[in-house]
């Protein structure tokens, strides 16, 4: 059995929904799974993840590493029941009233204790060795920040054999990117970087999506990039941003014609001051 089904008992169900032994338990696993001297800050930002977050929070609870850490969640001002979530689970949080993942993520990086960032969407289940993957690789000198690829959890629209070629494709894309522009491989839930340099340049707040990316930028400034492609560095995720394109076909042909386009992105790196695009600022 795939590591991520046991997890699938909460994953998009709702808060009437829950077993109350499975919350209990999350909740305990949760404590011990705590550090009160960290090294490393796991940060899950949350908005309008009512149905996921628990089960994202449950992979955290579980994982183990030689590396403590602590686990801090900031809501984003939703407007759903994730709050709720949060409170009956016994999962404490911080609030940020003010919309956008980088306003979000500098709340807990704000709040973070640990050298390092672990950078976590609540959307989003992570393998058991995922911490300590990503921080043993972070953990070396002259490297400012990691990233991983990602798959995503199928359902009945894209079944596992379809997204299987689609995640080749994509993976594909990703790694021949990766060797002159790395900071465009990156993606906030497969993300982790080093918490003083994140601090002294800060995540972009004024655009819906990027920020990661950015930060990803400036941090070459100060040491290496690295991807990571270990199977204990691969989170299974949400098929939402695909199935907005409106089925599976659509959504890879559009992939390929984004990735066509930017064919040039494989032998050039990036230069100057990245531009944001009107339709992505707040």
């Amino acid at each position: 059995m795939r590591w991520y089904k046991q997890y699938l008992e909460l994953y998009g169900k709702g808060i009437d929904e829950y077993p109350q032994d499975l919350i209990e338990h999350i909740k305990e696993s949760y404590k011990l799974a705590q550090s009160p001297v960290p090294v490393v800050s796991v940060v899950m930002i949350a908005y309008n993840e009512e149905k996921r977050i628990l089960a994202s929070l449950w992979t955290l609870a579980n994982n183990r590493s030689k590396y403590p850490f602590e686990i801090i969640v900031v809501d984003n001002n939703s407007t759903d029941s994730t709050a709720d979530v949060l409170t009956m689970a016994g999962i404490p949080f911080y609030s940020q009233p003010l919309k956008g993942p980088g306003h979000a993520r500098n709340k807990g990086l704000e709040h973070a204790k640990g050298k390092y960032i672990v950078c976590i969407d609540s959307d989003t289940l992570y393998p058991p060795g995922y911490i300590e993957t990503m921080v043993k690789a972070l953990d070396k000198r002259g490297v400012s920040g990691v990233y991983g690829l990602w798959s995503y959890i199928p359902d009945k629209h894209f079944p596992r054999y379809k997204m299987v070629f689609y995640e080749l494709l994509r993976d594909i894309h990703l790694v021949l990117l990766s060797f002159k522009s790395p900071e465009r491989c990156v993606r906030g839930m497969v993300f982790a970087h080093r918490a003083d340099l994140a601090r002294e340049i800060g995540y972009k707040t004024n655009i819906r999506r990027g920020e990661d990316g950015y930060l990803a930028y400036r941090l070459k400034d100060y040491g290496k990039l690295r991807m990571i492609l270990s199977l204990n560095a691969r989170p299974y995720t949400s098929t939402a941003t695909i199935a907005s394109d409106g089925s599976f076909v659509k959504a890879l042909v559009n992939r390929i014609k984004i990735a066509i386009k930017g064919v040039r992105k494989y032998f050039l790196k990036t230069k100057g001051e990245i531009k944001d695009q009107e339709s992505n600022l707040l």
